[in-house]
């Protein structure tokens, strides 16, 4: 897939100007962009279909005031796949990555904090001071993480095999999965079928003593889910965040220069460069199929779009439940497809400060230590305790929070603003988006002021600094950006909808609803959320690989 159109490829795709289209993908997100781009490269004509004037979807960076940009939902883009930056030459479509030598900077209200550096050596050195036992244990930990990561790396990078009628390439996937398996070694291999079904809050325990330093490595298997650090699974969900990239124990850091729409921009470039066609403010409002086979999509317009391959980068319960009709997928699925769990819990506030926020426990090292990750989630209970809130149906009051300051390692997201001006972003959990829509038009505010309240605690004074505020709930993630439930990860990641199961049981080879020529693309296919590129690049290696077989 790394190489220009291929041969094949190009004689199957081969089309007068008057032929329907070889594949129209629906939204414009930056999974579909991958897709889009690869199935351009590989000679197919390709319509993107997007319902906004932007491209990229919750990859997006937003006007919070004149002159002032914030990254509008997701502010690091550091598990994008090497592979994907590669074979679409997104360095040359214009992305720069900078990866501050800082991962996460955990404050807690009582003064103290924890860092965690991308040197370990230093990261040792710190956690000495607080826990000679921590110290020691980071540096094996630190490797647990990476190997277990680099087995779901390899994972994830596979189709999952076909359990009704499974074939030769299958059994192949099977033996080179296998090869990687043993060499985890024979403790690494025992490890991670005993681990990935626990609760991070017990795996953190095995190694680390400190309450702080355990919430600061946990968090990151709870980001965006709905589970509290106690659920069981959770292990899973840190290890499949450290998959891939170079992030270990303390996760990745890393930013696009002009914010995460600038990796946008990169992939819509590398997309139109190969070929394909991208409309905006076009919404489709159906799948249309004829015969048990996708044959295209229909818009809001009323214009109808014939294509050979149908292509949803929507999640899958908003495609399988609201795009195709009912009598075409059936009543029993339909019936899954609605159970699909996606219970939002995230919100996200977006902040413009007058000047760099003080942060008393970062000492005289502080511009440094909040280049990274900001994580403030003060123990393991308080974790829980925030999540029970959600879990019973109210907004946390002391919310946990992910920050970054990324303006002090791009100063053009501020470039014309006034002198000494900041952004932050703010992702925040418990938020609930099983409250009603007119509940939260009401308290959505208010849950903004706990956000603030939760960073005086670590940052005092910070409230008076701020110049503009945005406050988008979970029901507002919905609208903007199409996400059901306002989950930013198109579905839960537990293990009941991991790999084999996602996101159904018989549909998680990229092909969907059992309606031959129609493929799920986005962050609810295997193998997940975040911005990673995977689930695009992997469906279009299935979409490439089906046309040729039936081209031959």
């Amino acid at each position: 897939m790394a190489g220009g159109r291929t041969a094949g490829a190009l004689d199957a795709g081969a089309l007068d100007a008057g032929a329907p289209w070889d594949a129209v993908i629906v939204g414009g997100g930056h999974n579909s962009l991958v897709t889009a781009a690869y199935l351009g490269k590989g000679g197919l004509r390709t319509l993107v279909l997007e319902r906004r004037d932007v491209t990229g979807g919750a990859s997006e960076t937003s006007e919070l005031a004149t002159n002032i940009r914030v990254p509008t939902l997701a502010h690091t883009v550091g598990r994008l796949r090497a592979s994907v930056h590669r074979d679409l030459d997104l360095k040359g479509h214009g992305l720069a990555l900078m990866a501050p030598d800082v991962r996460v900077f955990a404050p807690s209200p009582d003064g103290s904090a924890v860092t965690l550096w991308d040197d370990t050596a230093r990261t040792v050195e710190e956690l000495r001071a607080r826990s000679a036992p921590d110290a020691r244990a980071y540096p094996a930990f630190d490797r647990l993480v990476r190997s277990l990561g680099r087995f779901l790396d390899e994972l994830g990078r596979s189709t999952p095999p076909d359990i009704k009628a499974p074939g030769i390439g299958d059994a192949l996937t099977g033996l080179k999965l296998g090869r990687t398996f043993r060499g985890l070694g024979r403790s690494d291999s025992r490890t991670i079928l005993r681990v990935l079904p626990m609760a991070v809050a017990d795996f953190v325990a095995e190694a680390f003593e400190t309450d702080a330093l355990r919430a600061a490595l946990a968090w990151r298997g709870v980001r965006y889910c709905a589970v509290g650090p106690w659920s069981a699974g959770t292990t899973a969900i840190l290890l499949q965040d450290g998959a891939g990239n170079d992030g270990g124990a303390a996760g990745d850091s890393v930013f696009a220069r002009g914010g995460p729409g600038a990796l946008s921009a990169a992939l819509e470039a590398a997309a139109t460069a190969a070929g394909v066609e991208i409309r905006r403010g076009a919404e489709v409002t159906s799948i249309t199929t004829r015969d048990g086979r996708a044959t295209g999509v229909v818009l809001a317009s009323g214009e109808e779009i014939q294509a050979r391959t149908v292509v949803s980068g929507l999640d899958p319960k908003r495609t399988l439940v609201e795009l195709l009709d009912p009598v075409a997928i059936g009543p029993n699925l339909g019936w899954r497809a609605g159970n699909i769990r996606t219970p939002g819990v995230v919100a996200k506030v977006n902040l413009a400060l007058k000047k760099l926020p003080v942060f008393p426990s970062a000492g005289e090292d502080a511009e440094r230590r909040l280049r990274g990750r900001i994580v403030i989630a003060p123990g393991i209970d308080a974790m829980e305790r925030a999540f029970d809130d959600s879990k019973y149906g109210r907004v946390s009051a002391t919310p946990i929070l992910e920050a970054t300051i990324p303006s002090l390692v791009d100063p053009l997201l501020v470039d014309g603003a006034k002198p000494g001006t900041h952004v932050m972003s703010v992702i925040a959990q418990y938020a609930p988006f099983a409250l009603r829509e007119s509940d939260w038009a009401s308290s959505a505010e208010t849950f903004g002021d706990s956000v603030v309240a939760t960073l005086e605690a670590v940052a005092p004074g910070i409230g008076s600094l701020i110049t503009h505020r945005q406050v988008l709930t979970p029901v507002d993630l919905e609208n903007l950006y199409g996400l059901t439930g306002g989950h930013p990860l198109h579905a839960e990641p537990g293990l009941d909808q991991f790999y084999l199961w996602r996101p159904l049981l018989g549909h998680a080879r990229y092909r969907l609803g059992g309606i031959d020529g129609l493929y799920l693309c986005g962050s609810g296919a295997h193998p997940g959320g975040g911005i990673t590129g995977g689930p695009g690049q992997n469906a279009a290696r299935q979409i490439l690989a089906d046309r040729k077989s039936r081209w031959r």
